[in-house]
């Protein structure tokens, strides 16, 4: 078998699947991002979805070593692919090139082509090999601001009692910068610095400030005899379904239909994105106790922005909301920073077989050194009051030929009698057939179900007051046309932000992605949204049902080697039931050149909506590490150009130069943040030295 496929891989590897270039891989992950988000979903981080995608971009998983969670966590492989390769592995050990997986059963083009940004082929280096090559050895630096002035940054005039309205105490200009040293399973060290528009750069220990507002940190060592992992500084944890521990790549609904709905066991990860909460600062460490026993052990201690008020009986400081935004730009914003002391110690037990069986336990205690309560309103009488939180969970996952079940039921204990809700979702997901993909998932919250790093399959942003069911389908017509869809039922048992009763819903997505050539790639996506909110009508407020409808039509094609098109227009409609509908558009063209060392990408969008209930989202490419996914609202024209040259070998530079123009305001922005005409400029300058 060896020796047939070696005979025959090099006659079509060379044509069917080419080298990647540095520009063609960036645009590959811009493909895939655009492809999982056709129209915007609430309960996704999009900012951290990416941050872990560009790091699978920097740092591919190695196909020899990768485990079954790690290859779910890129969800780009079905479980009849997933079950494939592992027999494929098991029979005849590691791959010898990217280009055998054309040799696996059930592996085609079209899937091996949007995986190789992601995966490689290596062996595994000796200890002092390993410490001394690294494979991501680079600095990045970035400059970015927006070139009108806008009324945070203005003059300060005094009012009539002599007092000066709120201004921003830091320039107009962000910077960011990141340095990281790391070898994929072997070790990673890494820093990362950035300073907000309006932030200061300050120099006060005694106030916790040192330099640039945000500084985050890591140092990693891997696979070092029975130390699986050892990791110091930021970092956090992926365990079970995400009930108790959750980070990085969690898509939830989306329009990857089945694969998204499982969140992997991936362990402990550093910490490298710019989003300023939802991590850990300490140390974690992975023990293998026996090769099918893993114990790991988490302790963190962080600083949290948070609202404080005076209790007006007891007298004391309580914490009333978390911040989350992580901006410093303002006395009120800076007196939040750092105001709630949070400490953390947390285990995991992992048994792992070699690929049938997990079974799992993790327990996380969380302490505040300020009493917690959120204020005295009635969406909030189940919410976390107190100062300890202890959450314990126990997941499991067991895998037979090509189907997957998956569960995990965690229970919350807090130090006041409001704490107590169990969380729960077991679900499968399934190839049926060569053609067919099955996902169903349930899922439970209690209204009183407090787990502060958990991000389990929901609706909501966040893992309580919630049941609901899903099911997900994709098929495969023929190697072309692939059709999928996804139904969502759900209830919240009791009050939510802006709903004023227990209320319900249910959305669905349908989509067909048809791909007649390796040239030209068509897609289509309807989404439909029923929900309950609150609606006021002449000083009466009642809530009432609402239905959101979003369509997309996309169109990608290669007119010439190095020269693609991508068009695209979507519309859609938000009603209040008994209420005139509120509707949008956006048509947008993008254009992308790669010649030689030079990558030019740009935009030219025209959008229009009625207010911004039914603003419209469009992902948008950016330069590496950076995210954008703006709504598009009001009436105007959106544009942006980004270039990227490689100097050299060791030196890359990014422009991006963005503008937005609207034609029925006479300004844009709103609070601090408005600036007195109707348009908008951006320019952002990045670039980075590999060493």
């Amino acid at each position: 078998m060896v020796a047939g496929w070696m005979a025959t891989v090099p006659a079509f590897s060379q044509t069917s699947l080419p080298s990647r270039s540095e520009a063609n891989r960036s645009a590959d992950i811009s493909r895939y991002l655009q492809d999982l988000f056709p129209v915007q979903t609430e309960g996704i981080d999009y900012q951290s979805v990416y941050d872990a995608l560009t790091q699978l971009y920097v740092n591919p998983l190695d196909l020899n070593v990768a485990t079954r969670d790690e290859l779910e966590a890129l969800y780009l492989l079905s479980e009849r692919q997933l079950s494939s390769l592992a027999t494929y592995r098991a029979e005849y050990g590691d791959l010898l090139s990217i280009y055998e997986l054309q040799a696996i059963p059930d592996f085609d083009l079209p899937t091996i082509r949007r995986l190789l940004p992601f995966v490689t082929v290596a062996g595994n280096p000796g200890l002092f090999v390993a410490l001394a090559t690294p494979t991501d050895n680079y600095l990045i630096v970035r400059y970015e601001r927006v070139l009108e002035q806008q009324k945070g940054f203005s003059a300060a005039v005094a009012d009539k009692k002599g007092n000066l309205p709120t201004r921003y105490l830091g320039s107009s200009g962000q910077l960011y910068a990141r340095y990281r040293y790391s070898r994929s399973r072997a070790f990673s060290i890494g820093v990362t610095i950035e300073k907000d528009p309006g932030e200061q750069i300050l120099w006060q220990p005694s106030a916790r400030r040192y330099g640039a507002d945000y500084i985050s940190f890591h140092a990693q060592v891997q696979n070092r005899g029975r130390w699986r992992n050892i990791l110091l500084g930021d970092y956090q944890l992926q365990i079970g379904q995400g009930l108790v521990l959750s980070a990085g790549f969690v898509l939830g609904k989306s329009a990857e239909t089945v694969q998204t709905v499982r969140r992997p066991t991936i362990g402990a990860r550093p910490y490298t994105s710019l989003t300023e909460y939802g991590y850990f600062r300490g140390a974690t460490a992975t023990y293998a106790m026996c090769p099918t026993l893993d114990l790991t052990l988490m302790a963190a201690r962080n600083r949290r922005d948070a609202n404080t008020a005076v209790d007006s009986i007891a007298g004391q400081t309580m914490a009333t909301s978390l911040q989350t935004s992580g901006l410093h730009r303002t006395l009120s914003e800076m007196a939040d920073q750092g105001s709630l002391l949070e400490t953390n110690l947390g285990v995991h037990l992992l048994y792992h077989s070699r690929r049938q069986v997990q079974l799992g336990m993790t327990v996380l205690h969380t302490t505040f050194d300020t009493f917690f309560r959120k204020r005295d309103l009635p969406y909030n009488q189940y919410e976390f009051t107190g100062k300890q939180n202890l959450v314990v969970g126990l997941h499991g996952g067991y895998v037979w030929r090509n189907w997957n079940l998956f569960g995990e039921v965690a229970r919350s204990s807090g130090s006041t009698t409001n704490s107590g809700g169990m969380g729960t979702v077991v679900g499968t997901l399934a190839s049926l057939t060569k053609k067919l993909d099955l996902a169903l998932v349930l899922r439970h919250y209690d209204r009183n179900f407090h787990s502060f790093y958990s991000n389990g399959f929901s609706e909501g942003s966040r893992t309580i007051n919630e049941s609901g069911v899903y099911a997900g389908l994709k098929y495969t017509v023929y190697r072309k046309l692939t059709l999928g869809g996804f139904i969502d039922y759900y209830q919240f048992p009791w009050l939510k932000y802006l709903v004023d009763t227990p209320s319900g819903g249910f959305d669905y997505m349908l989509q067909a992605r048809y791909t007649p050539n390796r040239q030209t790639a068509f897609y289509a996506v309807y989404h439909e949204e029923h929900k309950q909110k609150n609606l006021t009508v002449d000083k009466i407020k009642n809530v009432v049902g609402t239905t959101r409808r979003n369509y997309a039509l996309n169109a990608e094609y290669i007119l010439r080697p190095g020269f693609s098109m991508r068009s695209r227009v979507q519309w859609g409609s938000f009603t209040y039931a008994g209420q005139s509908p509120s509707r949008g558009f956006a048509l947008v063209q993008d254009a992308t050149l790669d010649y030689r060392r030079l990558s030019l990408s740009g935009r030219v969008a025209l959008f229009g909506t009625d207010d911004y209930d039914s603003r419209q989202y469009v992902y948008e490419r950016d330069v590496l590490y950076a995210f954008s996914f703006p709504a598009y609202f009001d009436r105007g024209v959106r544009h942006y150009l980004l270039i990227q040259y490689n100097l050299s070998r060791h030196v890359d530079v990014w422009v991006r130069w963005s503008r937005t123009d609207l034609t029925n305001q006479d300004t844009i922005g709103s609070d601090l943040d408005q600036i007195s005409a109707p348009h908008k400029t951006e320019v952002k300058v990045q670039a980075r030295w590999r060493f």
